[in-house]
């Protein structure tokens, strides 16, 4: 089916026309997975309705370009780990560049000026909920997506108030909504250098568009709502590849990825998260390192009877990829229902960083982080890609933030743990051994339906969630925000049903040590330990960008913009925009040749999600027990879509 578009000619490449409208069509409000009641806490959600009406902001800033400082003695000066075919200036996919690093060249926003950034312009998506992920700047456009109806805006940079190129509206069913877990978002998208844009919608097609007209170029199913899948992550663009996942783990789903011809929207191979070999694609070792990761169809043989079929290790997080390796990596999140009990074994390949070949599908290497997942932990967070120096040595490494709690760096030639270090209070595992690759368990915090086990850190949101880290080259240091939440989780028996929830487990959350339910973190990946902290009182449930400036930029939840010292943390500038910050901030340099920083604000996700579906504080299990921690954070922010982009 084809969307809406309200569409003129781009600016620089076609001469300027009337511009068309299309009225859009209107979409039903029913409730989210969040609002059923009964679903997984047994206890009763309110309704939430799909509201119209959304804010974008952006600004822009100029300054000369100061010379970048000299990396730190841990990161690599050579080549970044994935050259993109970009300017500086651009952001033409979700991490600026494939390795995830989130670090841009342009430093015209600097330490000593930052202070002077300004709100420049506002443009509104016509949506509220929880706005995650980060626009593109393509030469002089600007791409922006929303959250459900997952509407794609092309706005013109060369203009005053970057007016609006196209509009396109995606049809999509309103039944589509209440599958949904963790609110309506959606995280971004991709491009492709021929001008296609690509975008995951939530009912579970892959959507591909012109990017000079905003057109339908084609649109093919991937996940499928009725069975319970859906759609929220951005795709990867490798060479003509586009690679696609799903989410739905709360639904029983096998998770697995998916590539796509971006000519024809053609399916060129599919691998899955669980089951045999010959359908997760793996042929030989799938872990040389690791002996509870040696063996034949372990994605079989580590379930119990068929249940490896609903094992979900849905793959909603974020993609990237090495073209020197030519491999893309990625997580897979928790094993099927929550309830520990109805499912014995290792559960693989949940709960798994992957590394595979683009081109076929084929794994290269898998690497089990919490086997036998006993607390919702999915391991989708991003995999930042950076060359370190680890004893003297350089290394290809991966370096990944867990919602168990570990912050992992691990050779990501081989799949080889190097470095598993707590970044936040966990006490469910007292370290992951190295020699064994498996974390080494507290019992006092191990999960059942046979009682509440209180008092578990972190919670099943984990002490970081799907908001990505930065890392910057100048000092060798990941810049991660994260939330400090800790949890009571009990299993519940539950049945599977296709389409119907299959969580199983009553969770109340409540804030960690300190009574702080965030803190925005500064991490050495080769000590495996923080070098700076600053508390929040709120999840800090944003991503990060870093810049050659020197700054950090990271987003809290309740709405403010910050900019600290990359050396220190000490804070240098603040902005408090209209919603709560879910999303990533970005930077690019506009037509006119200064530096912008923008935001995506509009307070959702799993953690906003009370203020985003409408739910109330009274039931603190709600919202698979984010009530219990973030019931307060109407109190904070309001509903909001404002994409800030600021200038000097």
């Amino acid at each position: 089916m084809s969307g809406l578009c309200w569409e003129r000619s781009p600016p620089f490449r076609l001469p300027g026309s009337t511009p068309t409208l299309s009225r859009t069509s209107a979409h039903a409000n029913p409730s989210s997975f969040f609002e059923w009641g009964m679903l997984m806490t047994h206890s009763q959600f309110s309704s939430g309705s799909l509201v119209a009406s959304l804010m974008l902001v952006a600004a822009a800033v100029g300054a000369q370009n100061p010379a970048p400082a000299k990396p730190a003695a841990g990161a690599a000066p050579a080549k970044p780990a994935a050259a993109a075919s970009q300017g500086s200036g651009e952001w033409t996919m979700p991490g600026r560049t494939a390795d995830l690093q989130r670090y841009s060249t342009l430093a015209q926003i600097s330490r000593a000026n930052v202070k002077g950034l300004k709100v420049a312009w506002q443009f509104s998506t016509g949506v509220l909920r929880g706005h995650e992920g980060a626009p593109l700047v393509i030469g002089n456009v600007m791409y922006v997506h929303t959250p459900f109806p997952n509407i794609v805006y092309a706005l013109d940079l060369t203009k005053p108030g970057a007016p609006m190129i196209w509009k396109h509206v995606p049809s999509q069913p309103a039944e589509a909504i209440p599958i949904a877990c963790c609110d309506l978002v959606n995280r971004g998208l991709a491009y492709h250098p021929s001008g296609k844009l690509f975008i995951q919608l939530l009912q579970g097609d892959l959507l591909a568009l012109d990017a000079k007209t905003g057109k339908q170029l084609w649109r093919v199913p991937n996940a499928d709502y009725k069975q319970g899948s859906t759609m929220t992550n951005a795709p990867i663009v490798i060479r003509d590849i586009v690679i696609a996942g799903i989410s739905g783990g709360e639904f029983g789903v096998r998770g697995r990825v998916t590539a796509f011809d971006v000519n024809s929207g053609k399916e060129l191979w599919r691998g899955y998260s669980t089951g045999p070999d010959s359908e997760v694609l793996i042929n030989g070792t799938p872990n040389a390192n690791y002996e509870s990761m040696k063996g034949k169809d372990l994605g079989v043989s580590t379930w119990t009877g068929d249940e490896w079929k609903r094992g979900g290790g849905t793959t909603w997080g974020w993609y990237s990829y090495d073209p020197d390796l030519n491999l893309f990596y990625y997580g897979s999140g928790n094993p099927g229902t929550w309830n520990p009990d109805q499912r014995p074994g290792d559960n693989k390949w949940s709960m798994s960083i992957w590394a595979r070949n683009p081109d076929n599908g084929q794994v290269k290497w898998v690497y089990q982080m919490t086997p036998h997942d006993e607390w919702d932990y999915d391991g989708v967070n991003e995999m930042i890609l950076a060359d370190l120096t680890i004893g003297g040595k350089p290394v290809k490494a991966l370096v990944h933030f867990d919602r168990n709690g570990f912050g992992y760096t691990l050779d990501r030639t081989n799949g080889k743990v190097l470095v598993a270090q707590p970044f936040g209070p966990v006490n469910w595992a007292s370290k992951i051994d190295l020699t064994t690759g498996q974390p080494v368990r507290n019992p006092q915090y191990g999960t059942t339906s046979k009682k509440n086990t209180e008092g578990i850190c972190p919670a099943a949101i984990g002490f970081k969630d799907q908001q990505p880290a930065a890392y910057s080259p100048q000092t060798g240091l990941f810049y991660v925000p994260t939330n400090n939440i800790c949890m009571d989780y009990e299993g519940v028996e539950v049945k599977y049903s296709a389409g119907q929830p299959y969580v199983g487990a009553i969770v109340r959350m409540f804030p960690g040590p300190g009574g702080n339910r965030g803190a925005f973190i500064a991490w050495d990946p080769v000590a495996g330990k923080i070098k700076w902290s600053i508390k929040e009182d709120l999840a800090a449930y944003g991503g990060a960008l870093t810049t050659a400036g020197g700054i950090v930029f990271y987003g809290t939840m309740e709405g403010w913009l910050k900019a600290v010292d990359q050396r220190t943390g000490q804070e240098l500038w603040r902005f408090k925009t209209g919603s709560g910050i879910i999303g990533n901030p970005m930077t690019f340099l506009g037509p006119d040749g200064k530096q912008y920083v923008a935001v995506l604000s509009g307070v959702g996700g799993w953690a906003g999600i009370g203020v985003a579906a409408g739910i109330g504080p009274e039931d603190p299990t709600a919202g698979l027990g984010a009530l219990g921690a973030f019931g307060d954070a109407g109190n904070f922010s309001n509903q909001g879509g404002i994409l800030t982009v600021f200038s000097l």
